[in-house]
């Protein structure tokens, strides 16, 4: 994949950017962190360059300035909301967080427990955290929040809430997950913080959409076929054009709202800082992309990608033909066929020869390396094998596995683990080749070049397993797949 982004300038123009904030307040500013703070691999994959603990590696630049504040709602740790990408609850994601964030040298100075109604579950978690020597606030439900703005904004309101004590003049507000109260977290604090004579100000940190690229830019299309699920638009900020006559790109949850915003900041400061929802934001990731058509394919083909997710999650029950009709358009507008995704064509000629499952990755110097269904290896597990190989520099018809090392683990599975199919999956036959590599120089070869698949695209002609699936998203390869089943 052609580079097209900046990393470099992206950190020192972001980290600047967000100090020259704070100063335009008093020296405090709460910042609410959009997205994910590390493993941002949609920004990696539409931004090619953007490495994907960017936002991390930029906090680390003000880590001295800085401190940490997790948001969870008390109500999502009642009942085990579950993170998909992850498979982890939303408690224990907070707990994975902290320790992620303290052993890059990050300052966590604290949890908000959001929505609490002295739930059993959040009380227990409370104690958990308390024994970590983390602090521990309660914010509450606010009727009619946040429209409701005189009774937001009152001692009945944000009033209610605990005051957080925080000690840097940046205040990063994340959480596990959407819906957590991140933004109500930081409007309760700029509401206390002006009972204390302290004028502190709120900023967004959002990657997408990329307010300075244009609203049909692949970049924002590829945001908006990202989150079709949550029926997020981009669109023009109306109040930015007003205000200043320059048209920029915001989403419509902020541009709806923010008069609501507006209305608090002049209940809280009497004035308002800012003129328009792009005003709050403080990303600059659109000012170091370097190569613009670079950035527009990349973001192509991560639209394709979402689209073969939302196929395959209508065939599985789990996604939503309105989402997957909204991709569609997306891909009307950019005129793209699923064809255009390089492993596709490879994927499903390969099936149609051998009227079995096949896969189809296409490495980073852009070859494409098949793999069919055989007697001892599923289709992935061969399509990995052969790519490792060719990587390698090992020539193809040289078997690197006997079939007599890997008859024992087929007897196992079917002999003893009620599995009725003798094929390895992937992880199967990692495990395998790790065993022979001691003994076997091909072996060790092949595993050396493991690292070298991260970033390579991955089709299956059908509807992957779930061992198959997480060895590839562990190998940081991108994987689609037909909506069919074996």
């Amino acid at each position: 994949m052609q580079i097209g982004f900046d990393n470099d300038k992206y950190l020192k123009t972001q980290s600047e950017h967000i100090m020259e904030r704070i100063g335009k307040f008093d020296n405090k500013l709460y910042l609410e962190f959009g997205g994910k703070l590390f493993d941002d691999f949609h920004a990696s994959r539409v931004l090619p360059g953007f490495a994907a603990d960017s936002k991390l590696q930029m906090l680390l630049k003000v880590a001295d300035q800085a401190e940490i504040v997790m948001v969870v709602s008390a109500d999502d740790i009642e009942r085990n909301k579950i993170r998909a990408d992850l498979g982890i609850t939303y408690d224990e994601d907070v707990i994975r967080l902290i320790n992620e964030f303290r052993s890059r040298g990050l300052y966590v100075g604290s949890v908000v427990l959001s929505m609490y109604a002295n739930q059993h579950s959040a009380n227990k978690f409370q104690t958990r955290l308390e024994k970590m020597d983390i602090k521990v606030y309660h914010h509450y439900l606010i009727p009619g929040y946040p429209t409701n703005v005189p009774y937001t904004v009152s001692e009945e309101g944000f009033g209610r809430n605990d005051y957080i004590e925080t000690t840097r003049p940046l205040v990063v507000i994340t959480a596990p997950g959407p819906g957590s109260g991140k933004m109500c977290t930081c409007l309760s604090q700029l509401y206390h913080e002006h009972k204390r004579g302290i004028r502190a100000g709120y900023a967004k940190y959002e990657t997408f959409p990329v307010w300075n690229l244009p609203l049909d830019h692949p970049v924002n299309l590829a945001y908006e076929a990202a989150t079709a699920d949550l029926n997020d638009v981009n669109m023009i900020d109306p109040y930015h054009l007003k205000a200043y006559g320059i048209t920029t790109v915001n989403y419509n949850r902020d541009v709806e709202i923010f008069p609501v915003l507006n209305a608090m900041f002049m209940k809280i400061y009497g004035t308002s800082p800012y003129a328009s929802p792009t005003d709050m934001g403080v990303n600059m990731a659109g000012n170091c992309i370097f190569d613009d058509e670079a950035c527009r394919t990349a973001s192509h083909q991560e639209i394709l990608r979402r689209y073969f997710q939302a196929l395959s999650g209508v065939a599985e029950g789990t996604r939503t033909q309105e989402e997957l009709s909204k991709i569609n358009l997306i891909m009307s507008q950019e005129n793209l066929s699923p064809t255009d995704r390089a492993p596709v064509v490879p994927a499903l000629g390969r099936a149609e020869a051998t009227g079995a499952p096949a896969v189809a990755i296409e490495l980073n110097d852009g070859t494409i390396i098949t793999g069919k269904t055989g007697d001892l290896l599923g289709a992935s597990a061969a399509a990995l094998m052969n790519s490792l190989k060719y990587l390698a520099g090992i020539p193809h018809e040289m078997k690197v596995l006997s079939p007599e090392s890997l008859a024992p683990i087929q007897d196992l599975k079917t002999k003893y683990l009620g599995s009725k199919n003798p094929r390895l999956h992937t992880d199967e036959m990692l495990i395998a080749l790790s065993a022979n590599a001691a003994v076997n120089e091909e072996a060790a070869l092949v595993l050396q070049q493991l690292s070298k698949l991260e970033g390579c695209q991955v089709h299956s002609s059908v509807i992957l397993s779930a061992a198959d699936k997480g060895i590839f998203k562990k190998l940081r390869c991108d994987v689609t797949n037909e909506p069919k089943t074996v």
